[in-house]
């Protein structure tokens, strides 16, 4: 137990770590050198700095203070002791990092520097940190509302770009928006993962058919519950199994074709999933072993 929570602890930091290191490449190698605003805090700092002269590092840890505060009482005590160590080695990094300008084509700054951004915030967030004090709002509005992070940062951001655009440029502002959406979108893959899970339910008179054809051909994990057919009709009432199985969203055309196959007339229900735990997923047969699959 002692190993393992020492694995954790190391496995956290140096992938938070990891996602400090990216964020400031899409700072300092993108962004910045060619004069495109960040977003959040860091934003608003850069902003200040361009107005007042302030240095932005010392700038991003004042601003970034009353949503540490906010994180302290809403979120969690552990989140903001993590959240000020990675944002004061993000403060530090783009105050004494160094790094090459790589390109001064305005698209490319905005899709590389938003993927290098949007990663770097994702690994933090996903190690229970944040590279910016607006991003513990976008944790605090997720739990409480369910609103995805990238998108309550991206609102955040529009705000902050609409300034932009009055006391900077509507060019900057617009090549900055552009930015945040790639950086919002990127933020949630590296949050939520990179797999589109969908749920089907299907009823059919052919589900014993069925059921053996989507672990076999699909090699997905299904479960049944008892159903029941005939009321309010002058059929005698029938029990039946009613299929219920997740998968990737890229395989729901071949689910389809192998239904069809065996009942054109099966009645399909298909609902996206947010989040699963515990079960099995995704199970593949082995045949040359003989192995088989298990329920969720």
């Amino acid at each position: 137990m002692k190993h393992s929570k020492t694995y954790n602890f190391f496995s956290e930091f140096g992938q938070i770590t990891l996602g400090i290191i990216l964020a400031s490449i899409g700072l300092k190698a993108f962004l910045l050198p060619n004069g495109f605003l960040d977003g959040g805090v860091t934003g608003i700092a850069l902003l200040v700095n361009r107005l007042l002269g302030i240095n932005i590092s010392v700038l991003l840890i004042i601003f970034s203070l009353p949503f540490l505060i906010l994180g302290y009482y809403t979120v969690s005590k552990r989140i903001v002791i993590k959240s000020i160590l990675s944002i004061l080695g993000f403060a530090s990094l783009i105050h004494f990092g160094n790094y090459d300008t790589i390109t001064d084509d305005k698209l490319l700054i905005s899709i590389f520097g938003g993927l290098c951004l949007g990663g770097g915030i994702g690994i933090a967030i996903r190690n229970g940190s944040v590279l910016d004090g607006s991003e513990i709002l976008g944790i605090y509005l997720n739990d409480k509302f369910g609103l995805s992070i990238g998108k309550v940062i991206l609102m955040f951001n529009i705000v902050l770009f609409s300034i932009t655009a009055v006391v900077v440029s509507v060019e900057i502002a617009l090549y900055s928006i552009l930015t945040y959406i790639v950086t919002a979108k990127v933020t949630d893959l590296t949050i939520e993962g990179f797999e589109d899970f969908i749920g089907v339910t299907i009823v059919s008179n052919e589900y014993v058919e069925i059921k053996r054809a989507i672990m076999m051909e699909l090699g997905v994990g299904l479960t049944t519950y008892k159903g029941s057919k005939g009321f309010g009709s002058s059929e005698p009432q029938q029990d039946f199994d009613i299929i219920h199985t997740i998968i990737n969203r890229i395989d729901i055309k071949k689910m389809h074709r192998i239904i069809e196959n065996i009942d054109d007339n099966a009645f399909i229900v298909e609902f996206d999933v947010n989040n699963v735990r515990g079960g099995v997923l995704r199970h593949y047969i082995d045949k040359k072993k003989g192995k088989t699959l298990h329920k969720l």
